[in-house]
């Protein structure tokens, strides 16, 4: 029973299961998910013949996980958030074990049950978060060390060259997998709540000081070196050494205060199956599959459903007329396009003030529905193009309803971008707000419609790129209007 309703469950939303291995595999950040399915196969097994004493019993209630399951792929869909749609899949699966062991069973694999959370990819929105303070920490060790640096968002500059706290710099990697190896260890080899959660700050905390060593390390090296040594140094000794030494190094921490014997068992099957059973209630196998097939179909049905709805804009759209300014060829010191796949309509064009000389750039983009693949905020979407020379510097203070960045291309060349988003009839910079105003059109209906504008400028002898961009929309006028405008809303 378990099999057949695993397999329709992932048979019937196998897009995002596929997506989840895809991600597995293709993406360096989670090849570590790769090992979590052998090791809940390990779990599972570890306690097998503690299992065996356990009669299992088809349990109404785990239908209750499967509807939060359920009810969360939704949220995801009409959202446009691929880890919602992967999570509520993994809890739906986790339901039909629980609905169909039964809670003994459950309470006998409940590690297992939840560790298989670490299989849904997770973590990347940390990334700018652990770039800053990476380079923070790279500055205070160069301060200790008397090398002179300077630095500007997640860029350190010394005598010896310009360096970058890239993505692939940030640590991110290591610190997801610690964290999934952290959260094993503690179940494996400790009994201790007190001593789980302090193995499990150790298992953190030490990977994000470590990464910070390791920048600081790239860049001593250079200094003292050259900086294609360095970079040479990084891949080989940090790449293949660094980590499995700074993972040592926490193994070595918790050893001492191990408190399970290898030879213990993980669970006592005795005496779970001698604990009453919690809110028993026993009813018909046929049933309880009946009301598993209606929970996740619900989802299916309404995504169809919705999937039906339609909303016009423009055939055509064009750059408006904004007063004191004038269109000019767009030239850009670095080449630069915001990034929004599967749009309707694309729209770049760079202005110049007629009386100060400063220079804007306009980016619009409008979607007439917003579907997976088509989103209007996510990863790789926006100003920031993952495949470009652009990079993320930092965040600026921003307009109202509006969100600033600061870019940063080989020269260097600096780029500030303020976006706007108009969706639903609220217009904000916060891609949060875009994916809640996304659920409630799709969900309760309404204007479909989703507009981006962007105002940017490049920083230059004669300019401050956002003296420029404030200029520019004193002239624009209200975005709200223009967005609508460009949807054909108004």
């Amino acid at each position: 029973m378990l099999a057949v309703a695993s397999l329709a469950i992932l048979g019937l939303f196998w897009r995002d299961g596929w997506q989840m291995v895809i991600t597995w595999w293709d993406i360096s950040t989670y090849n570590h998910c790769l090992l979590i399915l052998p090791i809940l196969y390990w779990l599972i097994h570890q306690r097998r013949d503690e299992l065996v004493k356990i009669t299992p019993q088809i349990w109404i209630w785990g239908l209750a996980w499967v509807g939060v399951g359920s009810f969360g792929w939704l949220l995801g869909d009409a959202a446009g958030v691929s880890l919602a749609r992967q999570l509520g899949l993994l809890i739906m699966l986790q339901g039909a074990v629980i609905t169909i062991l039964g809670p003994t069973v459950t309470r006998g694999i409940i590690f297992p049950l939840f560790y298989s959370f670490f299989l849904v990819p997770f973590g990347e929105e940390f990334v700018p978060l652990l770039q800053t303070l990476t380079a923070k920490m790279s500055m205070v060790f160069l301060g200790w060390a008397d090398i002179p640096a300077f630095i500007d968002g997640i860029f350190i500059s010394t005598p010896t060259g310009y360096f970058e706290v890239a993505e692939a710099c940030s640590g991110i990697k290591f610190l997801i997998a610690m964290f999934a190896y952290g959260a094993l260890v503690s179940n494996v080899c400790f009994k201790s709540w007190k001593r789980r959660l302090l193995f499990m700050a150790a298992a953190l905390i030490v990977p994000v000081i470590a990464n910070g060593i390791r920048a600081f390390g790239t860049i001593y090296i250079a200094h003292h070196t050259s900086i294609d040594f360095a970079t040479g140094f990084d891949h080989i000794f940090y790449g293949w050494f660094f980590f499995a030494f700074v993972l040592i190094i926490v193994m070595a921490i918790g050893w001492p205060f191990f408190d399970r014997k290898i030879d213990d068992e993980m669970i006592d099957g005795d005496r779970l199956a001698t604990v009453p059973e919690i809110g028993s209630v026993r009813i018909d196998s046929k049933y309880v599959l009946a009301g598993l097939s209606t929970i996740i179909l619900a989802p299916l049905l309404w995504t169809w459903l919705l999937a039906a709805q339609t909303s016009t804009i423009p055939d055509q759209i064009s750059l408006p007329d904004v007063p004191g300014w004038e269109r000019v060829e767009y030239q850009p010191l670095h080449d630069w396009e915001p990034r929004f796949d599967g749009a309707n309509h694309k729209l770049l064009g760079r202005y110049r003030n007629q009386d100060s000389g400063l220079v804007a750039d306009l980016s619009i983009a409008i979607y007439d529905r917003q579907e997976d693949g088509r989103e209007i905020v996510g990863y790789g979407q926006g100003a920031l193009d993952p495949n470009s020379e652009w990079a993320w510097n930092r965040n600026l203070s921003a307009p109202e309803n509006g969100k600033a960045i600061e870019l940063i291309a080989p020269g260097p060349v600096v780029r500030d971008v303020v976006s706007f988003y108009r969706i639903g009839g609220k217009l904000t910079g916060s891609g949060s707000i875009v994916k809640l105003e996304t659920l409630k059109t799709k969900l309760l209906g309404g204007d479909q419609q989703a507009v981006a504008v962007l105002v940017s400028s490049e920083q230059t002898l004669e300019q401050s790129p956002r003296a420029a961009i404030d200029a520019f929309l004193k002239n624009l006028g209200p975005i709200d209007k223009l967005a609508d405008e460009m949807a054909g809303l108004r």
